[in-house]
């Protein structure tokens, strides 16, 4: 039987991010994915749409200013036991190798995928919500060399994928059109949002193939597997714990939010807001849509009124922005936390500032198809996919950057396709070949 579920099993951990930035990297050929068809549109296309967020998580407010959560309180999406089993995992042991983290997991329940057992090559249908970041850009680059591989050992025949850019319907409109289509020997999806995209993934589950579920969650546990980092909550626990241990009681932060509605940036600002009431910091948020224009305004007019001590991100797209608003206003740094995105990366070295780079492990776009293949040779693989999710520290960002040497300012840091055979060529170059 079914459950449906907003706390942190499945649904309320997962991301996004999981998107994890929002500006697109124009540096980045477009993909050759298949355009979403209109065959199946209209089939589908309201369905669950009364369930999305009123913006459909998909744009920032029209000022984009949320003063005290005008787009919905955080009290909203918070959920203690979400948080509490956040933040113990933080400091769970993994199970698997450490040089293979894609691969790791936290112990738990496993799912019995022995009546999916069957030899290859398979076909894989891939709904992916967008490659509009370049968070998504990056796992997009690593899903594809995961996938050469998985072709060239006779595991997968090929994956065809639909691109919903951003859209709830048009996501919805092609899973349905898989379904429909009926050559898909397993689903892959990265949800757009979390409410609306769940009973098309219930559909996915109706045809009795392999679901996979990454990225962001549903509010359904049907998938064969959810794959994802620990989440929201932890992101927001790390970065707000190193603000406050940096600052001093009355200090002020500006958080800077990419957009409303996607469960793993709302748990992120969620937590964070809590650890910063307990703690007497002064914290504005603000959603920005990742826009470097509208991040220097905010933090002008900021800055106009009075000190900052602190930014706080859900995202680190557009921390380069937010950095060099002080330099033009001639103010001192903040104590700040961005992303492993390679532009943060270097910034925080230029400027020596008191930084953290919290990480969404972007390594997670190789585990689904891995997955896959377990699930095709009828193997256990976890019910609830848990993948490490550690920040990188002052201490680390030396190490993270020599081994990036070469990158673009687009790539993340953790991004774990260092032993597939396009590297380092690939994600240099940004393209697929």
């Amino acid at each position: 039987m079914r459950r449906k579920m907003m706390t942190a099993p499945l649904a309320a951990v997962a991301a996004l991010a999981m998107l994890a930035a929002c500006s697109t990297d124009d540096s980045l050929d477009d993909p050759a994915v298949a355009e979403s068809a209109d065959e199946g549109a209209d089939e589908g296309a309201d369905e669950g749409a009364d369930d999305a967020p009123a913006d459909d998580g998909g744009e920032a407010t029209d000022d984009g200013e949320a003063e005290g959560g005008e787009e919905g309180s955080s009290d909203d999406w918070f959920d203690q036991a979400g948080y509490d089993t956040q933040y113990e995992q933080r400091s769970a042991t993994f199970e698997g190798d450490e040089s293979q983290p894609y691969l790791q997991y936290i112990d738990g329940p496993m799912t019995d995928t022995s009546a999916f057992a069957a030899e290859g090559p398979h076909k894989v249908c891939f709904s992916n919500a967008s490659i509009g970041n370049p968070w998504r850009q990056t796992g997009w680059i690593t899903m594809n060399e995961q996938l050469k591989a998985l072709q060239d050992s006779g595991v997968i025949s090929e994956m065809e994928t639909r691109d919903a850019q951003d859209d709830d319907n048009t996501q919805i409109a092609d899973i349905d059109y898989f379904i429909a289509e009926g050559n898909c020997d397993a689903f892959v999806i990265s949800p757009n949002s979390t409410a609306a995209m769940t009973p098309a993934v219930e559909r996915a589950c109706d045809t009795d193939k392999p679901v996979v579920v990454f990225d962001r969650g549903v509010e359904t546990d049907c998938a064969t597997t959810f794959i994802h980092p620990i989440g929201g909550y932890a992101w927001g626990i790390d970065t707000a714990e190193f603000l406050v241990d940096n600052l001093e009681e009355g200090d002020k932060v500006v958080a800077l939010r990419i957009l409303p509605g996607v469960d793993v940036l709302e748990h992120r600002w969620a937590a964070a807001e809590k650890i910063f009431s307990e703690s007497g910091i002064e914290a504005t948020d603000y959603f920005t849509g990742a826009d470097p224009t509208e991040i220097k305004k905010i933090i002008s007019d900021e800055l106009a009124t009075g000190d900052v001590q602190g930014i706080w991100m859900d995202a680190g797209d557009g921390a380069v922005a937010a950095i060099e608003a002080f330099e033009d206003a001639g103010a001192d740094y903040p104590v700040m936390t961005g992303e492993d995105e390679m532009s943060f990366l270097r910034k925080w070295e230029d400027t020596g500032l008191t930084g953290l780079a919290p990480v969404y492990s972007n390594f997670q776009w190789r585990t689904p198809l891995l997955a896959l293949e377990q699930i095709f040779a009828g193997e256990e693989v976890p019910t609830e996919w848990v993948l490490p999710q550690s920040p990188i520290t002052e201490e680390e960002r030396g190490d993270y950057l020599a081994a990036n040497e070469g990158m673009p300012d687009g790539h993340y840091a953790k991004f774990g396709g260092e032993d597939l055979a396009g590297y380092p060529q690939v994600w240099q170059e940004r393209v697929i070949p």
